[in-house]
C-alpha cells in the first residue's frame, strides 16, 4: 500500500515480540509465548536458562528503546512502544494511545523481512489490538504498517559500513570466510512466504539483501548460513546451520577465520547475544578459529534515517527507495493481508515461537543447496 499521495498520522507505534527485564519475568514471559501449547514449566526452565545467563534480561527492549529515542530526534510525531509478548504490551500502549487521541498510527514493526513471524504475525497482532479497543469500547485507531525495507539503500549502506569495521581487522587470505547469518524457519513456512505469486520471499529477500551488501564492499566470496532453529528435529529448516557450516569449514578446509554478518537481526537480541556471541563463539574458540561478527544496526544513525524514509514514504508521498529486483511489500492497513494466501503459517504455532529452544524476537529466513558458496 502506498499510492504516493500524502497522508496525515498522529503517531507512531514501534510493536516488537517483547522480552524479560528481570529473573521473576523470565518463566511468566515464556508462558506468555508459550501458551496454549502445554510445554511444561520445567520445559521452559531449561529454555529460561539462556535468559537467565544474561541476569533474566532480554537485551531486545532496550534496543527498541534506543531506536525511538533515536527517532523522537527526527520526527515531530509522538512514538508509543508496545510488545506482544511483554510490558509493555502492545494491547496497553493502544489503550493509552486511544485516551491520548490518536486516531491515525504508523506502525514500524521490527523486522526487515516477510514472512510468517516477520510479517504477518504483526499483522495479527494489529487485528488483535483492533478487537481489544472495541472490546473495551475504546475510540478506533487505524494502524497502517510500514513496508519491509530489506533492499532499501540505507538498510545495505549500514550493514556495509558495519560489516567492513571487522574485514579491516581481518586477517583474509584463503583460510577467511565471510558469513550472513539469519534466522532460520521451517521450510514449509519459506515457501508460504510471500504467497503464490512470490514463494520463498523470506530467504529471496536474505540473500538479496546479502548480495548487495557483498557487491557495495566488492566481496566476490561469501556464503549464507542459518541460525537459531529450534522445534521437532524432523521439521525441516533452512540450512546450513552457522555453527555446522563453521565447523565443515574448519575440518574439511582449514578455515581459521569466519566474519559473521548478521544480517537478518536488525539489534543485539537474544539470537545475537547468545546464538552467536555465546554459542559460535564457544565453538570457535574450541576450534582455535578465530569470529568476528559485525554489529547490528539498530543503535546507527542511518538506520533511523532509514525509518524516517519510510514514514515519509506515507506521510510526504515519497517514493519508495530500494535497490536490487525485489520489489516493496508488507505495507498494510489494519492488519489485512497483501494477499489472502501470504505468508500463510503451515506448521503448528510451536515452530513459529521457538520454545522447545530459545525465544528471542522473529526472523530476521531458499531451498537448494545453500551450503554452497554464493558468488557477489
Amino acid at each position: 500500500m502506498n499510492d504516493s499521495a500524502p497522508q496525515q498520522y498522529d503517531a507512531l507505534l514501534v510493536l516488537s515480540f517483547g522480552g524479560p527485564e528481570g529473573q521473576d519475568e523470565v518463566i511468566p514471559f515464556l508462558e506468555n509465548v508459550t501458551r496454549g501449547r502445554g510445554i511444561p514449566k520445567d520445559r521452559l526452565e531449561v529454555v529460561g536458562q539462556h535468559y537467565r545467563h544474561f541476569g533474566g534480561v532480554s537485551p531486545l527492549n532496550d534496543c527498541n528503546r534506543e531506536i525511538i529515542a533515536h527517532l523522537e530526534e527526527k520526527i515531530d510525531l509522538p512514538i508509543y512502544f508496545g510488545n506482544r509478548n511483554w510490558h509493555p504490551f502492545a494491547t496497553e500502549t493502544a489503550e493509552k494511545m486511544a485516551a491520548d487521541g490518536v486516531r491515525r498510527t504508523l506502525v514500524f514493526a521490527t523486522s526487515a523481512w516477510g514472512g510468517y513471524s516477520a510479517c504477518r504475525q504483526y499483522d495479527e497482532d494489529i487485528r488483535n489490538i483492533i478487537q481489544y479497543l472495541q472490546d473495551k469500547n475504546l475510540p478506533g485507531i487505524e494502524f497502517t504498517k510500514l513496508r519491509h525495507f530489506h533492499n532499501h539503500p540505507l538498510f545495505i549502506e549500514a550493514f556495509a559500513e558495519a560489516l567492513q569495521e571487522k574485514l579491516d581487522i581481518a586477517e583474509g587470505g584463503p583460510n577467511s570466510r565471510v558469513l550472513f547469518t539469519a534466522h532460520s524457519i521451517p521450510t514449509a513456512a519459506d515457501a508460504h512466504a510471500g504467497g503464490d505469486e512470490r514463494p520463498y520471499l523470506y530467504s529471496r529477500q536474505v540473500f538479496e539483501s546479502s548480495k548487495l551488501i557483498a557487491q557495495k564492499l566488492g566481496i566476490e566470496s561469501y556464503e549464507n548460513v542459518w541460525q537459531s532453529r529450534s522445534g521437532n528435529p524432523r521439521t525441516p529448516w533452512l540450512e546450513p546451520d552457522v555453527v555446522d557450516r563453521v565447523t565443515e569449514l574448519h575440518e574439511e578446509e582449514g578455515v581459521t577465520e569466519v566474519v559473521v554478518c548478521p544480517v537478518g537481526f536488525i539489534s543485539d537480541h537474544m539470537e545475537v547475544v547468545w546464538d552467536l556471541d555465546t554459542e559460535l563463539q564457544q565453538a570457535c574458540d574450541e576450534m582455535g578459529v578465530r569470529m568476528l561478527r559485525a554489529d547490528t544496526i539498530g543503535h546507527m544513525d542511518i538506520f533511523t534515517d532509514l525509518v524516517v524514509d519510510l514514514i515519509n514514504e506515507l506521510v510526504k508521498g515519497e517514493e519508495p527507495k530500494f535497490i536490487g529486483e525485489l520489489e516493496p511489500a508488507g505495507c498494510t492497513i489494519n492488519g489485512q493481508l497483501c494477499a489472502a494466501d501470504c505468508c500463510e503459517n503451515p506448521l503448528p504455532k510451536m515452530v513459529h515461537n521457538r520454545a522447545p529452544q530459545h525465544l528471542g524476537a522473529h526472523p530476521g529466513g531458499g531451498h537448494g543447496n545453500m551450503a554452497q558458496r554464493k558468488q557477489a
